[in-house]
């Protein structure tokens, strides 16, 4: 034995000593655990014992111990049935937050659980004995002082993977050799239910097994596996052969039966696939991973994503389960648990998004759950239960859903029907926790249900829904940029068609969230997942602003987080109520770019839609002087690669004639800004603008490049463009269509956006203030007005130092911040929502004025010695303002800030947000009168600009 489990033998022979006693003994036993461990102490590893936690009753409780980032450990008392308190640790891991801790132990004295809740939610890690501890240790190296990396026996997330791995290259196998898709798709999930029913008793032991290992040996799987199938769907057993004792499934899924003859290579992969134990498989990951490896030549399931269990229950727990547990808790008497079970027995939910079932799945297993514990209390009041008559009978066929690809309804159908099996286990393994016999009338694992008719394949946006208690899902992504190519001008003109109040500039997913809000019952509950754009501007208007002004109140809600699944999007998750609900709610959030990312979370009266921590500013006003001074404009936007030469291109065409100089300009993107150093264009643009084809013609050589390489692009684009359009205007001769490529086909030779009045602006000016469109940090620039901006960059059509002053400072970025939307988990400066409302100070003095400009020159001169002296880029000088201690960029950061309150009149215990919308509504109020206000730019009471002018910039 190495000295490591000595050490830990050591701490099993004392632990045996102990009583076992949850109150009086828990603190030694995780001290003497840490110890064991090779630390002085859990004090001195900084654990915490007694940890405060606020539970999902808003009590508050105590976790046994917490150990950041590492451990959560909850501890029972000897012979304590730990299935019992998962649901209990889930809770207060889901509340630990900022930095979760990675894995969670249930702990009885005798017996540790390990729980990696982002992996897997019902089944634990690893289960280790006390006295095997010093054999099994590693599955706690997270204990160590160094955090070694865990080694489990039950990663039923590995089995998973690679049961879907093996899956789909059988079926990729089928298809490339020439068998029909829908037919392989088929061959597949029925081998899929037969090799899951072989492992978990189902079907006769081995027999799916033995039958391969005889196409193994030559004879045809046409008979034998076609055969199988076939029993399975025949009520009438086999009265002999090796069928005899094969239970009819359902006429569903094996309601067609098409026998595949399969090659040698097709059975060994198979026989590979049934070599896995399909008893640890988890349906709530398996369907995502096999689909997301069909068709995969390189990528495969141990690559693909899926969509963690603990995601999904961000929404199947606020939409379903805590309001059951809150209708359990309040029951005093046996009829109100009998009527509260024929409630449950009538309680309909629907995923209308609903892929491969995962949401599906999670909810009815815990409603399964649920209804276990109906009974169970049910049988606490009467222990002559048979005579009541009451049986589980919770159905799948409660469960319904829809969506447009015919193999995820499959899918899906598939997931439920094994769901029906692991259901009915652990209900049988909640009621043995709680120490009963098994009282009540169990259903029927087989036949399994036919589900043709509840999980539908369907455009959700135009099927009729059917009715439910409960929506949940995570509807498609498409943001409305893409929804143009990807669906067509026919498809949008008929969703715009079906939902006119919904403003066509929102993303695909809100018609989901409007949709659902229409469906729901009065009471009715929902709980979906939707791109964070949800909260800002259009798609806020089009979703969440709608379901509050139509009744509904956000009850729980993340507003922010990176998603476990395929798509690489931030996301905000909503759960809201079709009524009232007292209460205080909760909002959660994550910071940052990985999964791993910390989380904060904020207790509220009300989640308002933009689901913001701070004041909602979502209803502030557009002021007329803002929209109207022509100083917040979009870069150019060029279109097409053609348009962007290297320097040395630049150089070379020049040199060929100089003449060329004319059209060819230093071409700025958000990056170059941030991540170089100094800051400097790293490319050039031809822009012809606003010159007619044939004087853009004498420009040889850049023209001549247009020509070759943009026009072509831009002749496909306009013909596939008109060939979508004939298909809008065959289904209806007066659909609005779009025209934009065939536009941009009459003046090819042009930037797709070149900003006309932005540049005849620029052109009187020396320079102009800019910042990347989409950024983390307010980064503000001086740019030379011989640099184009990219649309990558905000510009501002502003020269002096006052007016840069405020649009860096921190009083300008608590209000873009808020009024932005985003990318991913990066801020983007929308000028209606964002430069259009922010309110100017009115009348700052010019003592003031003239203060905010010198600390802005200040801060920049400090900036720009700093790239020069680090060599780094404006990004990593940022950056540094993410860590503690003494900061020069900060200190100055922190002075100009002081300046511009000073010109708003705004004390310093004055909050930013609730100053700035006050002052914008009083500011929209004086110009709805035909009063003037002070726009953008040096205050009219500066009579000399240049005083306010330097000339450092940004330049080639």
């Amino acid at each position: 034995m190495d000295s490591q489990a000595e050490r830990i033998q050591g701490f099993v022979e004392y632990c045996k000593l102990l009583s076992g006693d949850e109150k009086g003994e828990a603190h030694v036993f995780c001290d003497r655990l840490f110890h064991a461990f090779g630390h002085d102490g859990y004090k001195e590893a900084g654990a915490t014992l007694e940890y405060r936690v606020k539970g999902k009753d808003q009590a508050t409780k105590f976790a046994d111990l917490l150990w950041r980032p590492r451990v959560l450990i909850e501890m029972k008392s000897r012979g304590e049935k730990l299935q019992r308190h998962y649901r209990q640790a889930f809770d207060y891991w889901l509340q630990l937050v900022p930095h979760r801790p990675r894995y969670v132990v249930l702990c009885n004295f005798d017996e540790f659980w390990v729980y990696d809740f982002d992996a897997q939610l019902e089944e634990p890690m690893d289960k280790i004995a006390l006295e095997d501890l010093p054999k099994r240790y590693t599955a706690l190296n997270f204990l160590f002082p160094e955090d070694k990396k865990p080694l489990f026996d039950n990663n039923r997330v590995d089995v998973t993977r690679a049961a879907a791995d093996k899956v789909a290259k059988v079926f990729n196998a089928l298809i490339q050799r020439g068998e029909k898709r829908e037919s392989a798709q088929r061959f597949i999930l029925q081998s899929v239910v037969a090799m899951f029913s072989e492992d978990s008793g189902l079907l006769p032991k081995g027999l799916f097994t033995s039958l391969l290992g005889d196409c193994k040996a030559g004879q045809s799987s046409y008979d034998l596996i076609g055969g199988l199938f076939k029993q399975m769907n025949d009520p009438n057993p086999a009265r002999g052969g090796r069928y005899q004792d094969v239970r009819y499934f359902n006429g569903g899924l094996f309601s067609i039966v098409e026998a595949v003859e399969l090659t040698k290579d097709e059975v060994e992969l198979l026989l590979e696939a049934v070599q896995e134990d399909w008893s640890k498989v988890q349906p709530v990951i398996f369907g995502s991973l096999f689909e997301s490896s069909m068709d995969a030549k390189e990528r495969h399931a141990y690559g693909a994503h899926y969509t963690s269990e603990a995601d999904i229950q961000k929404v199947v727990l606020p939409t379903i389960v805590r309001p059951w547990q809150e209708k359990i808790e309040k029951t005093k008497t046996w009829k109100d648990l009998d009527a509260l079970h024929k409630e449950l027995l009538a309680f309909r939910v629907l995923d209308p998004a609903c892929g491969s079932g995962n949401f599906l799945y999670v909810a009815y297993r815990e409603l399964k759950n649920i209804e276990a514990e109906i009974l169970i209390k049910m049988h606490a009041f009467s222990r002559n239960a048979k005579s009541t008559d009451i049986g589980s009978k919770l159905s799948t066929k409660q469960f319904f859903g829809l969506d447009n690809n015919p193999f995820a309804v499959e899918l899906a159908k598939v997931t439920l029907m094994l769901a029906k099996e692991l259901a009915i286990e652990e209900s049988k393994n909640l009621v043995e926790a709680e120490q009963e016999q098994m009282w009540f009338e169990q259903e029927q694992t087989l036949p399994l249900d036919n589900l043709d008719a509840n999980i539908v394949c369907a455009d959700a946006l135009f099927a009729e829904w059917p009715k439910a208690d409960a929506i949940i899902g995570n509807p498609p992504y498409q943001a409305k940029n893409k929804m143009q190519k990807e669906f067509g001008p026919a498809y949008l003109n008929k969703l715009r068609a079906a939902f006119p109040d919904v403003p066509g500039r929102a993303d695909y997913c809100v018609y989901w969230f409007r949709k659902a809000h229409d469906e729901l019952p009065a009471g009715g509950r929902a709980g979906l997942v939707g791109t964070n754009t949800i909260r800002q501007n259009y798609s806020r208007e089009g979703s969440l602003d709608y379901i509050v002004e139509h009744g509904g109140t956000i009850t729980e809600a993340v507003s922010s987080q990176v998603w476990s699944g395929d798509a690489a999007v931030h996301v905000s998750i909503v759960d809201w109520v079709k009524g009232k609900q007292a209460g205080m709610k909760r909002l959660y959030t994550q910071k940052g770019d990985s999964i791993d990312s910390p989380w904060e979370s904020i207790e509220m009266d009300e989640i308002n839609p933009s689901l913001s921590f701070t004041l909602d500013v979502s209803d502030a006003a557009i002021l007329d002087s803002n929209r109207k001074a022509g100083v917040c404009y979009q870069g150019q936007t060029h279109g097409h690669e053609g348009f962007l030469l290297t320097p040395d291109e630049a150089r070379k065409m020049i040199a060929q004639n100089p003449k060329n100089a004319e059209v060819l300009f230093p071409y700025l993107t958000g990056d170059d800004l941030l991540s170089f150093s100094p800051p400097m264009p790293q490319r050039f643009v031809i822009d012809f603008h606003p010159r007619d084809i044939m004087i853009a013609g004498s420009y040889k050589e850049p023209f001549a490049r247009v020509q070759s390489i943009v026009l072509p692009i831009r002749e496909a684009a306009a013909k596939e463009e008109i060939e979508r359009n004939g298909v809008a205007l065959s289904d209806n001769a007066k659909a609005k269509v779009n025209r934009h490529h065939q536009n941009f086909l009459k003046r090819w030779w042009l930037l797709s956006y070149a900003r006309e009045e932005l540049i005849e602006k620029l052109s009187g000016m020396p320079r102009y203030i800019a910042c990347s469109r989409v950024t983390k940090r307010p980064v503000f620039e001086f740019i030379s007005s011989a640099i184009r901006p990219s649309d990558a960059l905000q510009v501002f059509a502003l020269d002096d130092d006052y007016s840069f002053g405020l649009l860096q400072s921190g009083i300008h970025w608590q209000w873009f911040v808020d009024r932005c939307s985003t990318l991913k988990g990066d801020f983007r400066y929308t000028p209606n929502t964002v430069f259009d409302t922010f309110p100017w100070p009115q009348k700052p003095s010019n003592e003031v004025v003239k203060k905010i400009a010198n600390a802005a020159v200040a801060l920049r001169n400090l900036r720009t010695a700093a790239l020069k002296s680090t060599g780094g880029t404006l990004r990593d000088l940022y950056r540094t303002l993410d860590l503690s201690g003494q900061n020069p960029l900060r200190d100055a950061q922190d002075t100009l800030d002081k300046a511009v309150r000073e010109a708003y009149g705004m004390k310093a215990e004055d909050d930013v947000l609730t100053f700035l919308l006050k002052l914008n509504k009083s500011l929209a109020a004086k110009e709805a009168k035909g009063e003037t206000i002070t726009s953008p730019g040096l205050p009219p009471s500066v009579k000399n600009p240049k005083e306010f002018m330097t000339e450092d910039c940004v330049t080639m």
